[in-house]
């Protein structure tokens, strides 16, 4: 600890404001970020500007991705960008049985150091990775399809965002418990007080365990892997075979901090599988892993939570997402919003909506009724407006994160009438690249058959136009899917206070995010780190939220030494 400590106060110079910010951001809910968005923010104060960030990334490809871990026997890659280049990084594979007990090492001086200087080293990790976000951005981009503005922000200062979102409640957390030691008297009548010193220390779990997904590495890769470690843990990063480079890139940084700070750097780590080894499911039940992080499918979710018993298991598992379409006053606006939401990334994102529930008799709008069929039909056109431009299309649909998202989006087509027909987009720079624009399908919601479509997720580009008898029944069916499948979002359009309430009631009552009458530039699969809950670990898609005190508060304990006094 004595030789962190001239380090702590530098970093205590540099950051203890912006820690300040944070926790002050996560009462009020107000916007705040301190990670700016804008490509060109980026180039002064050692950060590096796009063309610097691309050398960056460039120098990483096709060569050896170097860790100096422990129990290093071998080395493996073969990630291949969605846009098709293969990467060519090699990464080092670990021998966990060397390898997690060189982890616990470090432990007790990190414990020791505090709730204080272990998120002041957190935030020193998440500005160095700031100052490369360009390179980041390019990680992000060639593992999981994103198109490269969208793999700057969401990689970038938004997943950075959710990092530091974690440091704040961890911090808060742990600070809630008196530091030091706490003078304990009880008054004994005519005797003497009964009188004791208290000590509390947070202390960690031991090692946690970080599995990565495919397609938002560092956007949710970061909340878990920060609230562990600012909450006294070591962290064993897991990546997804196909993305490894964006963590592999936030665990070397977190390496160089720790180190120069004066703690082991074992303290963070990678672990990475050869070609078929599943090293996740080995790892997950291993004795020293007491805390594990997942985002990806429901049932290796599913399966984590019933078997890593020894372990806190903090799950993003699939939902279906589900757009309640009512009446609106904005029926322009509407579309527009819905269009968007519906394209963005190729709906590739565990928020994108999938059923849109509609009354067969159709709804009320400011241009007059529109039928169900009217509906469907002006969405269709509004997405392939939005879509009708390659060079757009491009920007906002990034390619197909892996062939099964692309399987999926074809066999759409055989399961109802199709609405709106999918369309290859070439891409100028990378000609292997797989893009292709949403598919909508027509659904009769009251049909047996149907439902066994529009009740699974159908994750990637394909969206349900359901048609309902009614409001009413929407709002049954609504609930049911919450109930039965998980969302980890709601949408709703409704110019009826009757029914407005009833969905807000809904989701309360069954635990999912809900978003009304979105018609401008914010939507249904976007939130806000600091504001907005990511998911409420109310229903099945999700055990936990991004980010709330139930996320940190149970990766430590508080410990208590009591003395005579």
């Amino acid at each position: 600890m004595t030789t962190a400590q001239p380090t702590t106060d530098v970093l205590a110079e540099k950051h203890r404001s912006t820690l300040d910010q944070a926790l002050a951001t996560i009462r009020t809910r107000a916007y705040w970020s301190p990670y700016p968005e804008h490509p060109k923010a980026y180039g002064a104060d050692g950060s590096l500007d796009a063309a610097a960030g691309l050398a960056a990334h460039e120098a990483v490809l096709n060569g050896r991705f170097d860790l100096d871990q422990p129990g290093t026997d071998g080395w493996t890659g073969g990630e291949v960008s969605p846009y098709g280049p293969a990467l060519g990084v090699e990464y080092p594979h670990a021998d966990v049985d060397v390898l997690l007990p060189a982890m616990r090492t470090g432990l007790p001086a990190w414990r020791d150091a505090g709730p204080e200087t272990r998120a002041l080293v957190c935030l020193e990790i998440l500005a160095r990775i700031s100052a490369r976000t360009h390179e980041f951005a390019h990680a992000v981009m060639h593992t999981s399809g994103q198109a490269y503005m969208m793999a700057f922000q969401a990689g970038g200062p938004h997943a950075q965002d959710r990092g530091l979102e974690a440091v704040a409640y961890a911090y808060e957390e742990q600070t809630r418990t008196p530091a030091g030691r706490a003078a304990w008297s009880k008054p004994q009548g005519k005797r003497d007080p009964l009188e004791l010193s208290k000590e509390f220390t947070p202390v960690g779990r031991g090692v946690a365990l970080v599995i990565g997904c495919n397609t938002f590495p560092t956007w949710n890769g970061y909340p878990g892997l920060f609230a562990s470690l600012a909450t006294g843990n070591a962290v064993l990063v897991k990546p997804h075979p196909r993305a490894v480079l964006p963590l592999a890139l936030t665990v070397k940084v977190a390496r160089e901090v720790l180190a120069e700070s004066g703690f082991d750097p074992n303290l963070v780590a990678l672990a990475t599988e050869r070609p078929g080894e599943g090293i996740a499911k080995t790892l997950a039940v291993r004795p020293e892993i007491r805390i594990i992080d997942y985002t990806g499918s429901t049932e290796f979710g599913d399966w984590l939570e019933a078997n890593a018993r020894q372990a806190q298991v903090y799950t993003e598992k699939a939902g279906v997402n589900t757009v309640l379409i009512d009446s609106t006053d904005d029926y322009k606006g509407m579309l527009s919003n819905l269009a968007f939401s519906l394209s963005l990334y190729s709906g590739q994102m565990c928020t994108t909506p999938q059923n849109l529930l509609i009354p067969r008799d159709g709804i009320t709008t400011d241009q007059g009724p529109r039928s169900y069929d009217e509906v469907v039909a002006d969405l269709a056109a509004a997405v392939g407006g939005l879509l009708g431009d390659d060079a757009r299309a491009n920007a906002l649909l990034g390619a197909l994160v892996n062939p099964d998202v692309k399987a999926r989006l074809e066999a759409a087509t055989g399961l109802g009438e199709v609405a709106l027909a999918s369309r290859e987009v070439a891409h100028p720079d990378f000609p292997e690249a797989v893009v292709r624009t949403p598919v909508m399908v027509k659904l009769d919601g009251s049909k047996p058959d149907a439902e066994a479509a529009y009740l699974s997720e159908c994750f990637g580009p394909v969206s349900f136009a359901v048609s309902v008898d009614s409001t009413a029944d929407g709002l049954d069916l609504l609930r049911r899917t919450i109930r039965d499948k998980g969302a980890m979002t709601v949408g709703a359009y409704t110019t009826s206070a009757d029914t407005e309430r009833a969905v807000e009631e809904i989701c309360l009552e069954e635990s999912a995010q809900l978003s009304l009458n979105l018609t401008g530039g914010v939507y249904v699969n976007q939130t806000a780190a600091f504001s907005d809950f990511h998911g409420s670990g109310g229903n099945p898609a999700a055990n936990a939220a991004l980010c709330d005190g139930a996320f940190v508060s149970n990766r430590f304990r508080v410990v208590e030494v009591r003395r005579q006094a």
